[in-house]
């Protein structure tokens, strides 16, 4: 399978053969509205109307960086590469909480936490690193009885969560002014950085969110690497209009 990055010529994909395509996601955009913008793009291109394209791992509307797209006979390589190792840069804001564990909803509980110290993080952050048992957020795409658990959040209805086994192979400080945690992250299939964000912020006595999420990295494959969705739209639709003349 072709991996297709920035510095990819896409004139030469064969895109029904199969291609994984490292893009960086826009802020806002759900990872469903990438995979059908570009899927309607290379419909258009290709004059195939039900062309197969698919996301190998969510990405919440909010949160940025790499998002591998496969097209063609590639979607069957989805699975593999949602079960690698997944690379984040999180930022985390202390002394508040939020209903989703991210800046999507209102702040709640709000104190002042200042007198957290990065040597108490740190310390703290140890009981997460390995195997641990995490519980979703109630506002996530997991589904419980063929509905979304968003879905029961939104019409106020309560849902018993399990907690799910992932691992959290490494946490680090890269910078902590308060009431920002700036962390590297990297972790297993599975892992809610926002779930990370509010349990921490519970360790520590004074609440905490997902204020921003940057995916770095999915296995060997690097943000460094990943073409702009503006970009890769263009070129998809440049080539077509060639193909055309």
């Amino acid at each position: 399978m072709q991996i297709i990055t920035s510095h990819t010529d896409i004139s030469q994909i064969d895109f029904p053969a199969g291609a994984a395509i490292l893009i960086d996601k826009p802020k806002e955009w759900t990872s469903f509205d990438v995979v059908a913008k570009v899927r309607n793009t290379l419909g258009k291109r290709l004059g195939i109307r039900k062309f197969k394209v698919g996301h190998a791992g969510t990405l919440d509307p909010l949160a940025t960086g790499l998002l591998i797209v496969c097209t063609g006979k590639g979607t069957k390589k989805i699975e593999s590469f949602q079960a690698l190792e997944k690379g984040y840069m999180a930022t985390i804001k202390l002394g508040a909480v939020t209903k989703t564990y991210d800046a999507e909803a209102e702040e709640e509980d709000v104190v002042n936490a200042s007198h957290v110290t990065q040597e108490e993080i740190e310390h703290v952050i140890q009981r997460f690193i390995g195997p641990i048992n995490q519980l979703p957020p109630i506002y996530s795409a997991i589904k419980v009885k063929g509905k979304a658990l968003y879905k029961y959040a939104r019409k106020g209805e309560t849902v018993e969560l399990k907690p799910r086994p992932v691992t959290i192979h490494d946490m680090t400080i890269d910078e902590y002014v308060y009431p920002h945690i700036k962390a590297t992250v990297t972790c297993s299939k599975g892992t809610y950085i926002r779930s990370l964000a509010h349990d921490l912020g519970q360790a520590l006595g004074c609440g905490g969110y997902l204020s921003d999420l940057i995916r770095t990295s999915i296995g060997v494959h690097s943000l460094t690497d990943a073409v702009s969705l503006p970009v890769l739209i263009q070129q998809l639709t440049d080539e077509s209009a060639s193909e055309d003349r």
